[in-house]
């Protein structure tokens, strides 16, 4: 292993809820009267949360959310808690292959409950022990600001320079850049297009995987 710990981005990587969600986002938007596909979605807003999820919305729409989307998205949000959402392909069988001892941390804008949520749904309930790190709630300014991975850095006790990072949003790229570790940017998930590498690469992130067998691989 050529880092000494980490850090795992979670949507995208670890589970399947960009493309659910962004399908989501899309069909609802389309339905009040602005067309949006899926790619659009991934396009403007995959990565962000709380205020600035809003704002890029409202500022794709050219108006304020109408009050309806909050119920909407409870409503979407609920569903994906009952029922799971799925694994990207590979990654459970990577996790599981990491070594037991090496620090390792997920640094998600998603909540802790989801996070938790659907690591049990997908199989590696305690694979990350307590460090489980959310941008709603252990830093005060989340993705795209590098603040989130240093703080799981700290708490594994890895110096950021010794970590690796595998984020997939352009939003999450840019904060995982900025921290100094070295960011695979990982286009295995459904919902990364064949243009998704070069994004992230414009970035600046130092390596681009396709799957977990490259990210092995990259690991060394």
């Amino acid at each position: 292993m050529k880092f000494d710990g980490l850090i795992f981005d979670f949507d995208g990587v670890l589970i399947e809820s960009e493309e659910v969600g962004n399908r989501h986002i899309a069909s609802y938007l389309t339905a009040i009267g602005h067309p949006t596909t899926p790619e659009d979605s991934y396009a403007n807003f995959m990565g962000l949360s709380g205020p600035q999820f809003i704002s890029a919305l409202e500022q794709w729409i050219e108006r304020p959310l109408p009050e309806d989307f909050y119920a909407h998205r409870a409503i979407e949000d609920d569903r994906a808690m009952r029922e799971g959402v799925g694994a990207v392909e590979g990654a459970v069988r990577f996790i599981e292959a990491l070594p037991a001892d090496l620090p390792k941390a997920i640094a998600s804008s998603s909540s802790t409950a989801w996070i938790r949520r659907h690591l049990a749904h997908i199989g590696l309930e305690g694979a990350f022990g307590d460090h489980i790190y959310s941008g709603k709630e252990h830093v005060t300014h989340g993705k795209p600001a590098p603040d989130l991975y240093l703080h799981a850095a700290r708490a594994i006790g890895v110096d950021i320079t010794r970590c690796a990072i595998l984020e997939d949003s352009p939003v999450g790229a840019t904060g995982a850049v900025a921290s100094g570790a070295h960011v695979i940017g990982f286009v295995g998930g459904s919902h990364c297009g064949p243009d998704h590498a070069d994004r992230l690469r414009e970035i600046g992130v130092h390596d681009i995987a396709g799957d977990f067998d490259a990210v092995r691989r990259l690991l060394g």
